[in-house]
């Protein structure tokens, strides 16, 4: 939900300003989200010596970092990228914390089901990217979402996180 703020944020200012450029932005993601994926990949393949109770026990760290979202009462912070490596670095920064998600998930669906859940992130891309033009262009919306997206996201990194360890047991 938040890089949906974020997208949101980034095709209005491209409205507004001119930039960032539209490719600018599809590609920032797809580069971001591939290089967070990379990452956890390579950190699931190196949990295969670690058994799966053990490492849904990682189901903790989204857990922990939902319910400490939703103590927090902060509003979400959206900063404005206006080039193709700027937008790539809020997009590892923004989902950075996905890591620990994907990686635990990696581990214990298998290589698989992992290449049908990445294509399906690739798919996702596609449509947040499509959703945050289409909310860029709607002012009313936009508010809604910085309104309550402080505490969807939490939320649902507390389901992620919890599934993560009722799985793996």
């Amino acid at each position: 939900m938040d890089d949906l703020v974020i997208l949101t944020v980034l095709y209005l200012s491209a409205r507004a300003t001119g930039r960032p450029r539209p490719w600018e932005i599809w590609t920032g993601q797809y580069a971001g989200v591939g290089l967070l994926v990379l990452v956890s990949a390579a950190a699931a393949a190196g949990l295969s010596v670690v058994p799966d109770r053990w490492v849904g026990l990682l189901g903790l760290v989204p857990l922990t970092l939902g319910i400490r979202g939703l103590l927090r009462h902060g509003e979400v912070q959206t900063p404005i990228a206006t080039g193709l490596l700027a937008i790539m670095g809020v997009t590892i920064a923004n989902g950075a914390d996905n890591i620990s998600v994907y990686t635990p998930l990696f581990r214990t669906i298998g290589v698989s089901r992992s290449l049908v859940s990445i294509a399906v992130f690739a798919v996702g891309v596609a449509a947040w990217c499509l959703a945050g033009s289409w909310l860029g262009s709607h002012r009313r919306v936009i508010a809604v979402v910085r309104r309550y997206g402080h505490w969807i996201v939490p939320a649902v990194f507390v389901l992620i996180g919890a599934i993560i360890i009722l799985e793996s047991w």
